[in-house]
């Protein structure tokens, strides 16, 4: 039997430790973002590529500062420690990588949720409409048009749900539950960006 998204990711959002500030944990918001990675992966399908390929790619940025200081493995151990010490260093490298990141993931949370909340509604119409209202307005013409084709090539709904859930009955109340966790750590990066402007200029 194909691997399902239940066999294949090692932490789920659920898991992230968050602390009572709303600090998020570097290595385990990355490791449950990989989720999305190996989510696209199951699909098998072309029309994921670009939003795979850009979320793999700022995964990889905030990756690399979390480990640029081996003797203070503190020292970046939160998302938000990671920007507020961009912020005074000026390399925002990091930052702007987890801003993507974050983009890239509330594309997909917006349309996982859309889908689950509206079980009539095939996956490209979801995901058309969450890209509309998440990554469009940070997109030129021609990536707007790329991202707009790779939408409507999305695979049919009962095929996306057999294949993430591997038909088990209670597929779409863990999806749902695991979309909810992504959008409660989106909520929490995105009062941080706001709250210190640090989306300015990126």
């Amino acid at each position: 039997m194909p691997a399902t998204l239940d066999d294949l990711i090692t932490r789920r959002f659920q898991d992230v430790a968050v602390s009572e500030q709303g600090d998020i944990n570097t290595a385990e918001f990355l490791e449950a973002a990989e989720g999305v990675v190996k989510l696209f992966d199951i699909l098998d399908s072309a029309a994921f590529y670009p939003v795979k390929s850009d979320i793999s790619t700022n995964i990889k940025k905030v990756h690399d500062k979390s480990l640029s200081s081996p003797g203070d493995p503190t020292k970046y151990d939160t998302l938000q420690k990671i920007v507020l010490a961009e912020a005074k260093e000026g390399d925002r490298t990091a930052t702007q990588g987890l801003l993507w990141l974050k983009r890239g993931l509330e594309l997909t949370a917006m349309a996982l949720k859309r889908n689950l909340d509206n079980p009539a509604e095939e996956l490209s119409v979801s995901f058309t409409e969450a890209y509309n209202n998440t990554l469009k307005q940070f997109h030129n013409f021609l990536v707007k048009k790329m991202f707009g084709m790779a939408m409507l090539a999305c695979p049919d709904r009962k095929s996306f749900y057999e294949k993430v859930g591997g038909g088990k009955p209670d597929v779409h109340e863990q999806l749902l539950a695991w979309v909810n966790a992504l959008q409660a750590l989106l909520n929490e990066l995105n009062i941080f960006y706001a709250t210190g402007a640090y989306d300015k200029g990126l």
